[in-house]
């Protein structure tokens, strides 16, 4: 042997126990969560309160009996919910598997084989000659074991990967829960409005027709002309042609509600009246940085990153050197009966080497580069993600503020509306009205009324969506 190869094979050890030293480092750098200015408080915050009603269950956010029930139905039986759930599972079993990483991989082999040379080869020659048969036999039973060495923090970002995926499936169905719970919500406040818009049509389309029968009876005592009735038949129509559009709109909107709550479409029973519906409302939603902990879809995208971080580093250490140690040991005869001979049968062999991947055509390269082009995505996208975020909770609270301004005049407007419709009524039939002015009256009347329980309708739905935007609804 030459003094080279002397040399070569004293270090040999020391390069190996400089790879498992390496086990401890990471190939790859991890990039941090990006740092964003976030303001103090939200640009539509009417002060510096920092509570927020993220803290509240939505059982104590959403305090009508039947729209608990509907939640409750909601939360439970879901189908995107439950997908969800089964989201989780799948993660959960990809993490225990990661988790046995380090663990060596065994296996168990059994075997029989027999073989039948030629006659005229050298084996088949030999065969007859030496051991007086024409073919050979061989049992084997014998278990394998093989481990590879963590050099470059491979597994390590495996396992990192499947602990990230597997919080980033749970924040997902925190989101999920979020959203549905914010769809039912809105979809009961709708459907409470809907009623309270069908009972003001029908309640118009009863007055109306009233006037319409006093108006003939004018026209039959010659007091008005056939132009004043036909003008008031066709407010009647009006009145008329919204009560079945409401009544359809109810329908869509039940069959939604019952879809959201995980049963087949139908009615959904409803207390109370819109008017009179209370949700708590808040004049803060805490502030912008408590979001990047509470918003669910913000914390995926946290955790999207983290796994960003670990695939990049399993793909740059994929392209170093693999450590591999095998052994096998077992039971092997060429003979049946002595198959089970111990300790003649007793075998066993060990190996240990080290592959370094030389060209596959790019593959591993090309791995890693779109591993990091992923992570600048991801990191992209979790700014993207916190801008949204304070972004809606800022258009919830100023659309609470002003809807409330909206709401308190349209209120005022509704009262003084039906007074003036109470009283051009009494003046038409004393004849110190004419008919326009009753069905002015009237028409505004209706229009102010279904305006305010649109107005109501708004601000429920601001309020919930404000609870969504700060992360709140999967308590």
């Amino acid at each position: 042997m030459t003094t080279s190869r002397k040399t070569l094979w004293h270090q040999l050890p020391l390069v190996l126990a400089g790879l498992l030293l390496a086990a401890s480092c990471n190939v790859s750098k991890d990039v941090p969560l990006p740092s964003l200015p976030l303001p103090a408080t939200y640009r539509t915050a009417t002060n510096a309160d920092t509570t927020s009603v993220v803290n509240l269950p939505w059982r104590s956010f959403f305090t009508e009996p039947a729209l608990q029930q509907l939640l409750d139905s909601a939360t439970r039986r879901n189908n995107d919910l439950q997908l969800a759930i089964q989201n989780i599972a799948s993660a959960q079993a990809t993490l225990k598997q990661a988790r046995l990483g380090y663990f060596p991989a065994a296996t168990l082999q059994a075997g029989v084989t027999t073989n039948r040379p030629s006659n005229n080869s050298l084996n088949g020659i030999s065969l007859s000659q030496f051991l007086g048969t024409k073919h050979i036999e061989d049992y084997n039973l014998s278990p394998a074991i093989s481990w590879e060495a963590d050099i470059w923090g491979k597994i390590r970002s495996r396992k990192q990967e499947a602990l990230a995926a597997y919080l980033q499936s749970q924040e997902a169905r925190k989101a999920v829960q979020t959203q549905v719970v914010a769809q039912v919500a809105q979809g009961y406040y709708n459907l409470l409005m809907l009623d309270t818009q069908l009972a003001v049509a029908r309640r118009n389309f009863a007055l109306t027709d009233s006037t319409l029968r006093f108006t003939r009876l004018q026209f039959t005592a010659g007091q008005v002309t056939a132009l004043a009735v036909q003008q008031v038949e066709v407010q009647r129509l009006t009145a008329a042609g919204l009560i079945p559009e409401f009544e359809q709109a109810i329908t869509v909107q039940e069959d939604a509600l019952s879809i959201l709550a995980g049963r087949m479409p139908g009615g959904i029973s409803r207390t109370g009246n819109l008017l009179r519906v209370q949700v708590p409302v808040v004049a803060a939603g805490g502030v912008p940085a408590a979001l990047l902990a509470r918003r669910p879809d913000v914390r995926s995208a946290e955790l999207a990153l983290d796994r960003a971080n670990a695939t990049v580093g399993y793909t740059k250490a994929q392209l170093y050197p693999t450590l591999a140690i095998t052994a096998q040991g077992g039971l092997n005869a060429f003979q049946a009966s002595n198959w089970f001979s111990v300790p003649a049968s007793l075998f066993g062999t060990a190996a240990a080497g080290l592959t370094q991947p030389l060209f596959q055509r790019g593959a591993l390269r090309t791995q890693y580069q779109q591993a990091q082009i992923d992570r600048e995505r991801t990191v992209i996208q979790f700014r993207q993600q916190v801008l949204v975020a304070v972004g809606e909770v800022s258009d919830a609270l100023g659309q609470i503020t002003r809807t409330q301004t909206q709401q308190a005049l349209a209120t005022e407007r509704v009262s003084t509306l039906r007074q003036a419709t109470t009283n051009a009524n009494l003046l038409f039939r004393s004849g110190l009205a004419s008919y326009l002015e009753v069905i002015t009256a009237q028409s505004n009347a209706l229009q102010s009324e279904l305006e305010l329980a649109s107005l109501k309708r708004t601000q429920l739905g601001a309020n919930v969506e404000l609870y969504r935007a700060v992360g709140g609804g999967w308590q």
